[in-house]
């Protein structure tokens, strides 16, 4: 019989595995608590049609549908099924889907409990989300986000806020370099609006987006192939070129856009955001303006952040942006949001890669209390009292050889174990060696308890 599998692109997790992705969900959510954001969950599935049309035609083949319970092909639309056309098949066959991300469920709950929620409603929410993509290094078909929005303020003030948080939160996981872009949607729009190529917005910027990808010509195809003129292509090119500080970039941009009242719109914006960060300072992020940066996204209409950990091939680790109506498309209009989302398992990538996570004793057993057959009852008093102490630790379920259940301690790396034998039960002191050192020494419960605390 073959051995039991698991889907492409789903993982296990060993126990350690899980003790450094819960000290990355924890370092996360103790940041965004102190920022004022307030926990949510939303299920995993949603229904298809809450999903469909929010992320492009790219994002939408990526969603995993659901199909109907019982016989759905009783349902099914037999036209599409003679036309083999897949498209039209699916939404007599599926009516959920798996979540695709936790943004448009959240603007989908906004609009839900809006006569429950306090605005401006600032929520985080840590869960998984699945996406039907090729899977590779760092790019998984289920995997965690960690989201903060804030929804009902047009306020830049959040958009300052949110680069706040990024620098905070990666910091605190101590990746050492890390680089924080933001463009905004506004400015994209103006690029279309000179060039004379409005009407190609989304081609545009989902081409553009690719250039750390597919280079400088490879981004040009791309445009030629959505039949993007050769005279507004020679306008975007200058484009690719233009890096450096933020206020040579931001007056090259305002040049560039002066025609157009929408770019010089998101050109303000940005200048504020800059000069508001660059007077309170960051902790450690590398902070620029990335004309090139788009997100492909459809739902988003001003700042567009992503971030990047620096001397590591990974993609982005962070991402994010403002969007001004994506509640409008569930009946609730003008309720603008930003917000961002951390990619736990890039960030557990770019950790492991870097040799970062710390050491976690305190998250597994700390001491073993090892088995003799001798008075289970005062052993299991013993581990009572250790655990009451916030002691990890443990008690070998049976008198087995000593060396299997000191080879156990050492494969679980317990740093200490306690020998009780007949004359450590009369005289009520307990024996405790050091696995690392080897070191042995009576002592009582109170100072075992001591031992282990220091």
């Amino acid at each position: 019989m073959s051995k039991p599998s698991i889907p492409k692109g789903t993982r296990d997790f060993s126990p350690t595995e899980m003790v450094r992705r819960n000290y990355i969900f924890d370092t996360i959510k103790k940041s965004f608590i102190k920022y004022g954001f307030l926990p949510i969950e939303t299920p995993s599935m949603e229904n298809l049609k809450t999903l469909t049309g929010k992320y492009g035609d790219e994002g939408d083949k990526l969603i995993f549908k659901v199909l109907n319970s019982g016989d759905y092909l009783k349902k099914a639309d037999k036209g599409a099924i003679e036309e083999e056309n897949s498209s039209k098949l699916i939404s007599s066959i599926s009516e959920k889907a798996l979540r695709y991300d936790l943004t448009v469920p959240f603007a989908r709950y906004v609009v839900q409990h809006q006569n429950d929620i306090a605005f401006p409603f600032k929520r985080y929410q840590i869960q998984p989300v699945w996406r039907a993509d090729r899977p590779q290094r760092g790019r998984y078909r289920e995997f965690y986000q960690c989201d903060a929005d804030v929804v009902g303020s047009n306020s830049l003030l959040y958009e300052v806020e949110i680069v706040q948080l990024l620098d905070e939160v990666l910091y605190n996981l101590g990746i050492p370099g890390f680089t924080i872009k933001i463009n905004n949607r506004k400015v994209l729009s103006g690029i279309a609006e000179i060039t004379g190529e409005s009407d190609k917005i989304i081609d545009i910027t989902v081409a553009i987006d690719k250039l750390d990808k597919i280079g400088e010509e490879g981004v040009i195809k791309e445009l030629e192939s959505k039949e993007v003129s050769a005279s507004a292509i020679e306008k975007i090119k200058p484009l690719f070129l233009l890096k450096g500080d933020y206020k040579k970039v931001i007056s090259e941009m305002k040049k560039m856009l002066q025609d157009s009242e929408i770019g010089l719109r998101g050109i303000e914006e940005l200048a504020f955001i800059f000069e508001t960060i660059n007077a309170l300072g960051l902790k450690k992020a590398t902070f620029e303006f990335d004309v090139t940066l788009a997100r492909g996204l459809n739902y988003y209409t001003g700042a567009i952040f992503e971030v990047s950990a620096n001397n590591v091939k990974m993609g982005s680790i962070s991402g994010g942006g403002r969007y001004d109506d994506l509640t409008g498309i569930f009946g609730l209009k003008d309720v603008s949001g930003v917000g961002i989302s951390f990619g736990a398992d890039r960030i557990y990538d770019v950790l492991d890669e870097l040799e970062l996570f710390p050491e976690f004793s305190a998250e597994s057993t700390q001491v073993m209390l090892v088995n003799f057959g001798i008075d289970d009852l005062f052993c299991l008093q013993v581990l009572k009292e250790l655990r009451e102490n916030g002691i990890n630790a443990e008690f070998y379920p049976s008198s087995v050889k000593l060396k299997k259940q000191m080879k156990y301690a050492n494969d679980k790396n317990i740093p200490f174990v306690i020998f009780i034998n007949e004359e450590e039960v009369a005289s009520n002191i307990l024996e405790l060696k050091n696995m690392l050192t080897g070191d042995q020494q009576k002592l009582t419960i109170k100072d075992v308890i001591t031992t282990l605390m220091d």
